[in-house]
């Protein structure tokens, strides 16, 4: 108990004295002992680097996961050791919604399959999303986040070690330089005059008693200054890692921009899939300026010596006089064979229908260049 005692006192003591050394530091009434121009640009780009690499970690975790409250659930399980459960993705749960509409709404009907198929085309981004989001926070997050709570919190808690040595080697100083002062007027000569043969006795003792003190003073001041110099190796070679840190987060950094490419890729490739099989699928909405085209551009003598589509050679088709339009295109369209034509998003075709032909393909021109196209990937101009 006594012994607990004695050390709370002490280290009371410390932060006291540490406590003093500051204050007075502040105001300007002590000397502060200041760190080389190196170790502190080490200590300045330290902090600039702690300060950037949690921005980025931050935003990245808003990036993968948007919902501040799957965020907090996220952190939760992690903070309770617990692996958190699988959750679906949001174009998963939307492409279930439009599957399970399908089914109510009759698959065979042009809504219905076109729902189906865009239902299975949002499953699988979903599925591509999730890759991306566990591969992510693999190679990108887990690392910054490992700097965060384990180098940084390291150097933090070596560089307050090094502040309070600083500020224990700096009373020190002072001590040792009110002891010298009050040395040198115990030393003074007295006036034999005017002082007693007493006085002379008690003037050599507190010589000797200031003596003793500023040999005490400087002893400590040694060992203050020992384990300053000491912490302050190890505080800079922490510091100089963070070079290392920077290494180590430029390849976590390609390997999360892979990552994207990778993402964005297999996305682009799916929603290309996607825009061939509904170019394929019988849409009601087209039907109505599809039947109108073919009314304007058949003449009466054509519609009783019909064309099959299938006997149709796209280079002896010719244009009629009447009835072609512009359309813009809305989205890129490879051709399948070659009889259509290739399109390619916003530019501008001219248009017509030939009698037999599909619903849902028209004869797009483009300067010499002459095919099929889907009627689903035009915005027919007036």
């Amino acid at each position: 108990m006594d012994f607990n005692v004695k050390k709370l006192a002490s280290g009371a003591g410390v932060f006291f004295t540490r406590a003093v050394q500051f204050t007075e530091e502040k105001l300007g009434q002590a000397e502060k002992t200041e760190l080389d121009a190196h170790f502190e640009n080490l200590m300045s780009r330290a902090d600039c680097t702690k300060n950037w690499t949690e921005k980025i970690y931050r935003q990245t975790e808003v990036l993968l996961q948007p919902n501040p409250s799957a965020r907090i659930e996220e952190f939760l399980y992690e903070k309770l050791d617990r692996k958190a459960p699988s959750r679906i993705t949001n174009a998963e749960l939307l492409g279930q919604y439009m599957q399970d509409a399908a089914v109510e709404f009759g698959a065979g009907g042009p809504y219905g399959c076109t729902l189906i198929k865009v239902g299975e085309c949002e499953r699988r981004l979903g599925a591509a999303e999730r890759e991306f989001l566990q591969t992510s926070a693999i190679s990108f997050l887990t690392p910054l986040r490992n700097f965060l709570e384990g180098d940084w919190r390291t150097i933090s808690k070596e560089r307050r070690l090094l502040e309070n040595l600083r500020l224990d080697l700096d009373a020190c100083k002072t001590r040792l330089k009110k002891a010298k002062v009050a040395e040198a007027k115990a030393a003074m000569a007295p006036d034999f005059q005017e002082t007693r043969p007493r006085n002379y006795v008690l003037s050599a003792s507190a010589s000797a008693l200031w003596t003793e003190e500023v040999e005490k003073a400087e002893h400590e001041l040694r060992v203050a200054q020992t384990e300053f110099d000491r912490q302050a190796e190890v505080t800079r070679l922490l510091l100089e890692g963070i070079s290392s840190t920077h290494v180590n987060h430029l390849r976590c950094l390609n390997e999360f921009v892979e990552a994207q490419a990778a993402y964005y890729k297999q996305c682009h490739l799916h929603m290309q899939d996607l825009q061939k099989e509904l170019g394929r699928l019988p849409n009601a909405f087209t039907l109505n300026s599809a039947h109108s085209m073919v009314t304007t551009a058949s003449a009466p003598e054509e519609a009783t010596s019909p064309v099959e589509t299938d006997t149709l050679k796209i280079e002896e088709v010719q244009a009629p006089a009447t009835g072609t339009r512009k359309a813009k295109v809305l989205y890129d369209y490879d051709a399948a064979d070659s009889s259509e034509l290739s399109l390619l998003a916003d530019e501008l075709i001219t248009v017509y229908t030939m009698p037999g032909m599909d619903s849902d393909w028209l004869i797009g021109e483009r300067g010499n260049q002459k095919g099929k196209v889907p009627v689903t990937y035009l915005e027919l101009l007036s």
